[in-house]
């Protein structure tokens, strides 16, 4: 029997052969009738008519934005399977007001963030960064008796029990760390069965010697480490942001970290990319890496099998796994 509802995929082609390669591509043309056409503009005549007979998109990185003049074009859509993190940038909100169930992979995507942030958290311990620079400056000395190194007996502190957030506590529970978290979603029982102890997010600057934000960008969250709360922090702290740059105020954070009484290990900043020359490129104590904490090469898979699951699941009308409401918009990354 040949498949009865129809798809469209709209991401860049170098994205879609990793998150669909041969195998993954043939059992979704087994799931679904593909529509043959490349997205580049939802305005193509070629793309229009496609859309006219969808009733599953398929996007990713590189697709074109969904708003009300696709919608338009698109009578039968009735899902929208995202094969990535966030639908924020991609999708409007006529999406969930025409009713169109919505689907992320961001829980696929969660695992090589949090791995990602994990190592950060234990090399950002050992002082490896700045040890590195130091070395690279021409001071080999590895500093084996500077009390200030190592992670024995270290704080952490996880801002946001975000889905990755959860997911690095759950790494870290077995470690020698102590875990704070804060998150004014959680309950101090729901905190304690994640191995960590609930605190405000002051308390939890204040005693951490490793900050790592796991928090959505959101009006509320805008600059959450500003210069009043980067000053609580200890000399010595280091903050870890593999979550949105606008969570910290970027020149209060070059401030200190040029002052040398923190550090930092950004994968994300304000602006991103960072110009050139701006003061945290070039700090000893500062480790930047241009957003590469998500699934790339090799992981892109992941989130191509988690789509194909769900495109399953609605075919034999499931509920989805990775659904996203209207509600939840406010609340996610």
């Amino acid at each position: 029997m040949s498949p009865q509802k129809t798809a469209l995929i709209a991401m860049s082609l170098d994205v879609q052969a990793l998150a669909f390669p041969p195998d993954l591509f043939d059992r979704l043309s087994e799931t679904v009738s593909l529509r043959d056409v490349v997205v580049h503009d939802f305005g193509d005549p070629e793309v229009r008519k496609a859309l006219a007979t969808t009733d599953i998109l398929i996007t990713g990185w590189g697709c074109p934005r969904v708003d009300r003049s696709v919608l338009a074009d698109a009578p039968r859509l009735t899902a929208i399977v995202h094969a990535a993190g966030s639908v924020k940038g991609h999708l409007a909100a006529e999406v969930w007001e025409r009713g169109i169930l919505v689907s992320s992979a961001a829980g696929a995507n969660a695992g090589p963030v949090a791995q990602f942030t994990v190592s950060a958290i234990h090399l950002a311990g050992k002082k490896a960064f700045y040890l590195a620079s130091r070395y690279r400056a021409g001071h080999p000395q590895n500093s084996t008796t500077d009390p200030a190194i190592g992670n024995e007996g270290r704080t952490v502190g996880i801002v946001g029990a975000s889905r990755i957030g959860r997911l690095v506590l759950a790494r870290l529970a077995d470690s020698a760390y102590r875990l704070l978290v804060s998150d004014p979603f959680l309950t101090r029982e729901s905190a304690a069965d994640l191995g960590a102890e609930l605190v405000d997010l002051d308390t939890l600057v204040k005693r951490s010697d490793i900050v790592s934000l796991h928090a959505p960008q959101t009006p509320q969250t805008r600059h959450l480490l500003d210069p009043r709360r980067l000053s609580l922090l200890r000399d010595g702290a280091v903050v870890i942001n593999t979550a949105r740059g606008s969570l910290i105020d970027t020149e209060a954070l070059t401030l200190h970290c040029a002052a040398g009484r923190i550090d930092a290990v950004l994968d994300v900043t304000e602006p991103e990319p960072l110009p050139p020359g701006h003061p945290l490129l070039s700090l000893p104590n500062v480790q930047v890496t241009p957003h590469v904490a998500g699934a790339m090469g090799r992981e892109v898979r992941l989130l191509g099998e988690f789509a194909l699951a769900e495109v399953e699941r609605l075919v034999r009308n499931e509920p989805l796994a990775g659904r996203v409401t209207a509600a939840e918009l406010q609340r996610i990354a």
